[in-house]
């Protein structure tokens, strides 16, 4: 079987804003003393709040937040909770409510943190959101991957490497997340779709690594007609593969997952994690910083679609060569 290699299954590119968010950028008001700022040639202040500032893929999205900083010439701070705590989140942005000129936001939750996100817009500071959307709140616009179509990308790829039969469970760091939800719509949809394929479990391991390598290893222990895992996300995807390099099961049991952990780039080349896609998270972070930037300086602005790289034994070589 061969899984095509391609670096970018979905084009980084534009993704047109809908006529309600249009509306949106039309009707913000931006607040006097950040107009202020702006005719008198002062830095801006821009904060971007990442829902957990502890896990692994946080530090490619801070690069990219560094890295937009430095471009666009403003003040950039990488801020969110440690662990993903929705009222911790909430509780540090509205603290800085009187000193941010821009909120770059990835919510903890869509639900608690879009109320926060309307009163940020309410106070005349352009919100704008990256890598976990929030839809229904008031934010301008949206940098990231479409995370069910990510998600259906993973069902695909885990519906090729077990050739459309088998049973699978699905790992995720946190099950109540959004980005979590949306990615398993999407994979539930396209493993749906083979009919040989039963989906046993959905798997929340929490964050910590040891806990996460734990609780795959006693699911596994439980129920072992399980031949592949597939994982929502950066942190259980090495700790499935680490499963499958310890029992000598890369036969058995197949892994699709998500982000380019060293970790996990390194099980994708040794074959124990058969395919993992990124969402150019370095990217994102840029991209926060990037659109308030040019929303306030008067230029117009879309989600931003930072696409799904699908990565292979195949053509992992590439991402080393980029280390």
């Amino acid at each position: 079987m061969n899984i095509r290699h391609v670096i970018l299954a979905a084009a980084i590119g534009l993704l047109p804003l809908s006529a309600h968010a249009e509306s949106k950028l039309a009707d913000f008001a931006l607040a006097p003393r950040i107009k202020a700022k702006i005719d008198a040639g002062q830095p801006l202040d821009i904060y971007v709040s990442y829902h957990d500032v502890s896990n692994e893929f946080a530090p490619f999205m801070k690069a990219g937040v560094e890295r937009a900083a430095k471009d666009d010439k403003v003040g950039a701070q990488f801020i969110g909770p440690v662990g993903a705590d929705a009222d911790g989140q909430i509780s540090e942005i509205e603290t800085l409510m009187g000193k941010m000129d821009g909120l770059a936001i990835s919510s903890v939750s869509t639900d608690a943190l879009a109320p926060v996100i309307d009163r940020v817009i309410a106070a005349g500071i352009p919100v704008v959101t990256f890598n976990t959307d929030n839809p229904e709140s008031k934010r301008l616009a949206f940098a990231g991957q479409d995370l069910v179509q990510s998600g259906r990308e993973a069902g695909k790829l885990m519906s090729k490497v077990l050739g459309g039969k088998g049973k699978v469970m699905i790992t995720t760091i946190d099950a109540a997340a959004q980005w979590s939800l949306d990615r398993e719509k999407g994979a539930r949809e396209a493993l749906k779709a083979e009919p040989g394929i039963e989906v046993v479990s959905t798997l929340n391991t929490g964050t910590d690594p040891q806990k996460i390598y734990s609780a795959i290893e006693n699911a596994m222990l439980a129920n072992p007609s399980i031949t592949g895992v597939l994982s929502l996300e950066c942190c259980s995807t090495p700790a499935a593969g680490t499963w499958v390099e310890r029992n000598k099961a890369a036969d058995k049991v197949k892994v699709v997952g998500f982000d380019l952990l060293d970790q996990t780039v390194q099980l994708v080349q040794d074959g124990n994690v058969d395919a993992t896609i990124d969402q150019a998270p370095e990217k994102q972070g840029f991209a926060a910083v990037d659109l308030l930037v040019k929303f306030l300086k008067g230029q117009p602005i879309d989600n931003v679609d930072t696409g799904v790289g699908i990565y292979t034994k195949e053509n992992i070589a590439e991402v080393v060569k980029k280390k």
